[in-house]
């Protein structure tokens, strides 16, 4: 897939010396968990990213030429409590994680508009305890997973009311469907013929007295 890059950003990727960094950004209900694979906090589009060195790996991140999700793994080693914490009693499964690349220049500051080369939904989290130390795995869906699962929605009154409360668009859709609606002529009820006579039998009207 291509990407758009800064004059900067592209001039840092294909330079003798490449400095690159991944800044990592997971969303949660309370606040969102910023951390970087560097050393020390580092500032970045107005959040402040906790360094957590080497102790951060990502597997490969995948593309293909298809339309096709791709998941990745993110594991984070020798968390802070406060970052255990928010593991353990947040909503984690479908919240947005996304993931920068970014790089520094020789003088060590951070090139303008790290890209974006990750972003899905947080799925399976395993945590692991080894003693003053906590280890988060984190397994995570590309975001065009969604195009793969099928919209349970009903043309239903109560369904509309989900997204529009005082909507009533469909509040006779069920009374259509029992309705008989006839296309290019007018209906005729059972039984009643033209010409004469009182039979209902359409074979016998005009015929005449054979015997």
């Amino acid at each position: 897939m291509s990407r758009t890059l800064t004059t900067a950003m592209s001039n840092a990727v294909t330079a003798d010396v490449v400095r690159p960094i991944l800044l990592i950004r997971m969303v949660f209900d309370t606040a969102p968990l910023h951390v970087w694979n560097g050393v020390g906090d580092l500032t970045f589009s107005s959040n402040t990213y906790s360094g957590l060195g080497d102790l951060i790996s990502i597997s490969t991140i995948e593309e293909t030429s298809d339309v096709s999700a791709s998941g990745i793994n993110v594991v984070l080693t020798g968390l802070k409590s406060s970052f255990l914490s928010t593991a353990l009693n947040e909503d984690y499964q479908g919240r947005v994680i996304t993931i920068h690349l970014g790089g520094f220049n020789a003088s060590g500051s951070l090139i303008a508009d790290p890209i974006i080369i990750f972003t899905g939904f947080m799925d399976v989290m395993t945590i692991t305890e080894a003693g003053d130390s906590s280890t988060i795995s984190i397994a995570c869906e590309n975001k065009l997973i969604a195009l793969e699962r099928s919209k349970e929605r009903r043309y239903t009154p109560e369904d509309q009311k989900i997204d529009f409360p005082n909507d009533k668009g469909f509040e006779f859709v069920a009374d259509t469907s029992k309705q008989e609606i006839i296309w290019g002529g007018r209906s005729t009820p059972l039984g009643v013929y033209g010409g004469g006579g009182n039979t209902t039998d359409p074979s016998t009207q005009g015929a005449g007295n054979l015997a």
